[in-house]
């Protein structure tokens, strides 16, 4: 017996990657619905070697379904959200409305799947942000050998982070730049992105930082430990799929290089790609369509006691987004539903 499962946002990036990794995954469907919204409705989706036609969210009855992943962005979940969850449908939301509530979970399940028992006091999971989600595959591990003390971040991030528009900027200013006529201002970005890279991503906040920085900070505190210190800069670069991160780990106790690497190898969710010669590294172009957050440069860091730098990079769509999103399903099926 499987389940009755909702995509919301199903014309989306997001929602399109979630109805595909449904389907590789097998993921015990018994019926399935797309949902749009109404300037979306009746566009046919993909769903296996299935085709779905997309319904109105306005107008679907959640009542009998019993998952439903949302990815409509923070204004349309507020609304349809707690109907969904009213109705007895779990919803396992994509956008950032509902990660800093302290009765919601946010959840990787390779890192906190026991979160996922919590759903119960709003019937809402939330997905983490895509530049948080593959950091903590990698930190976990390493912090439950050595405690992490302090994480300093520096996020290269593509433009598909910023949805089909940004990806269209991206296109659009690369071909401007060789064709006379075709140029393109910027309009998704704060300045142009081709052959550029932009030091913000979403808006300032007081101290300076921007909400995608303080994402990663409260993010990480709240997935693996409050006591971890973070630090980031987030930074748009001109690439179409494949979020990359260079992150910087201070530990409480030694950790060599090679144990860090054994226990990444063995880590659930990541796949070590880390050889000291040319190109022995993956970027971000190699990782798309793939689940794995990948692992490179793995090296001790001489300037403090107990320092590692790697280079961590994973396709946003997948593992940022639509993959988690399908792995918290698999985890409360699992755990909590156990129909599948």
């Amino acid at each position: 017996m499987g389940y009755k499962v909702v995509v919301a946002g199903a014309t989306g990036n997001v929602g399109r990657e979630m109805l595909n990794i449904l389907a590789e995954r097998q993921f015990p469907v018994d019926e399935i619905a797309a949902l749009a919204s109404r300037r979306s409705l009746g566009t046919e989706v993909s769903f296996g070697d299935k085709t779905l036609t997309t319904q109105d969210i306005e107008q679907f009855d959640f009542a009998g379904w019993d998952i439903a992943l949302f990815a409509i962005g923070s204004d349309a979940t507020k609304k349809y959200a707690p109907i969904a969850a009213a109705a007895g449908c779990v919803v396992i939301d994509n956008s950032s409305l509902y990660r800093y509530d302290p009765e919601i979970p946010l959840v990787v399940p390779e890192v906190n799947p026991e979160a996922v028992d919590n759903y119960t006091k709003k019937n809402i999971i939330a997905n983490p942000n895509c530049s948080t989600a593959q950091m903590v595959v990698a930190l976990k591990p390493l912090h439950d050998r050595a405690k992490i003390k302090r994480v300093v971040v520096s996020t290269y991030q593509s433009v598909s982070g910023a949805g089909k528009e940004g990806m269209d900027e991206l296109w659009d200013q690369t071909k401007g730049m060789y064709v006379p006529g075709q140029e393109k201002e910027a309009s998704k970005f704060q300045k142009q992105i081709a052959f550029n890279v932009i030091p913000q991503i979403d808006v300032f906040m007081e101290d300076g930082t921007t909400k995608e920085e303080w994402k990663m900070v409260v993010e990480t505190k709240k997935i693996v430990d409050p006591s971890i210190k973070v630090t980031a800069t987030c930074v748009r670069v001109p690439v179409f799929v494949g979020h990359s991160e260079a992150i910087n780990i201070e530990f409480e106790e030694f950790l060599d290089e090679e144990e860090a690497r054994d226990i990444l190898r063995e880590a659930p969710g990541i796949m070590v790609i880390d050889k000291r010669e040319p190109g022995g590294y993956v970027t971000p172009i190699e990782c798309v369509g793939d689940y794995a957050t990948f692992i490179s440069r793995i090296r001790q860091d001489s300037t403090i006691e107990n320092g590692i730098n790697l280079w961590c990079v994973s396709d946003n769509l997948r593992k940022g987004a639509a993959l988690n999103a399908v792995q918290i399903a698999e985890t409360l099926g699992k755990r909590c539903l156990k129909k599948g």
